[in-house]
């Protein structure tokens, strides 16, 4: 597996899949073709369906250049090898110069087709929960620990970073009004929920209210193109925040503590990424809210002190009852259902670990199957619910 600095990535929404992979894969083309005095691309797939929505081709053009650059968005093509394919061709005087066919594989990572060389290289021999649990509990330490003993202690320095970027992401997210991007005229509510007191607030509601408000947050400024942290990915990054945020105002962790609990997180995610997918083009919002709960769970389990085993079932439950979530945002925009999905989730995440406290002695699923389950379900859902913009919600909603 992957050094988490290619899991937690900083950078601006609203999409990882979408947004962050082309913008990188444009600036490679870029650099290997800076002469070019034309650039065509070509969009596949759910690129093709949502990209419009998503920023892509402002993504692109950011990069190559508005004036030199044509964007084809091809929805007839359905034999390409990644849902998120796409193509570059560099022309000069006429001639081809360059080309190169990209895959956005989730989190703003990419893959060049025919260029094993550009790949991060491995820094985690385990592959699977399994393996690093006995690794874990072999040496008697923590998941953070594991990952600062793979990456070093300069991780820590890197998390604290991404760390002070999500609470940056919240506090400009409590701070904005008016109305995000879009045909949709969706409005800014985070600031309403952090503000506005239920009538009869018992605690229970409170904390409701502020984590649904940190996730509603860091997810409009996702919607606005603002900046935030993969966590996994662009569309799910409220969930991890919200909950951690809440966390360390409540029970005062300290910032080396929030840094270990997104190393654990990011274990997981890491997992999920290595034997699934983290893309909704891919495996539907399963592969990126349910990913987010399970890391979010994962990261309370570790900040609260808890086993290698309670971690693995407050991981598996987040997972497990995302199972079959579908991917259909309205309009191709991260808005609806995406926002509300942060903060769900990021409750959801709450709930996982406090069922593993209690119960982790009698849970018969581990982190390994639900992973490979949520694979197989991601396969076999209709590709109109696979970030297409084409099923769902996207489909039979009517602006009223």
């Amino acid at each position: 597996m992957k050094s988490l600095k290619e899991l937690y990535k900083i950078g601006l929404g609203p999409s990882s899949s979408h947004t962050m992979g082309p913008h990188v894969a444009a600036s490679v083309f870029l650099k290997e073709n800076p002469d070019a005095d034309k650039y065509i691309v070509t969009l596949y797939g759910s690129l093709a369906a949502t990209g419009k929505g998503h920023l892509t081709d402002v993504a692109i053009t950011n990069v190559l250049g508005k004036i030199r650059t044509v964007i084809f968005f091809d929805n007839e093509r359905q034999d390409i090898p990644h849902p998120n394919t796409m193509t570059f061709e560099a022309k000069k005087e006429g001639m081809t110069i360059g080309r190169m066919t990209v895959y956005s594989v989730g989190g703003g990572s990419i893959k060049i087709e025919g260029r094993p060389d550009f790949d991060s290289p491995e820094i985690y021999p385990e592959q699977n929960f399994r393996d690093i649990a006995d690794y874990c509990n072999k040496k008697r330490i923590k998941l953070s620990d594991y990952v600062i003993e793979h990456e070093g202690p300069e991780i820590i320095d890197y998390l604290l970073h991404c760390w002070h970027v999500m609470e940056a992401s919240i506090d400009a997210g409590l701070s904005a009004t008016g109305t995000l991007p879009g045909i949709l005229g969706t409005k800014r509510r985070a600031r309403i929920l952090y503000n506005q007191r239920h009538m009869d607030e018992s605690p229970q509601t409170h904390e409701n209210r502020l984590v649904c408000a940190y996730g509603f947050a860091v997810a409009e400024q996702n919607a606005s193109a603002g900046t935030i942290v993969t966590a996994p990915t662009c569309g799910s990054c409220g969930v991890m925040p919200a909950a951690l945020k809440y966390m360390q105002e409540t029970k005062h962790f300290s910032e080396e503590q929030i840094a270990r609990a997104l190393a654990a997180g990011g274990v997981i995610g890491n997992i999920v990424k290595q034997n699934a997918s983290i893309s909704g083009a891919e495996c539907g919002c399963q592969a990126e809210i349910g990913t987010a709960c399970s890391m979010c769970a994962a990261a309370l389990a570790e900040l609260h002190g808890m086993s290698i085993d309670q971690i693995e079932y407050a991981a598996e439950v987040a997972m497990e009852h995302h199972l079959g979530l579908t991917c259909d945002p309205i309009d191709g925009l991260v808005q609806i259902p995406c926002i509300e999905r942060c903060a769900v989730a990021a409750m959801r995440a709450i709930n996982a670990l406090s069922l593993a406290n209690f119960l982790t002695d009698s849970h018969k699923v581990s982190f390994d199957t639900v992973v490979r389950t949520m694979y197989e379900t991601g396969q076999d859902m209709g590709r109109i619910y696979r970030e297409t913009s084409q099923g769902g919600l996207a489909k039979n909603y009517k602006a009223s």
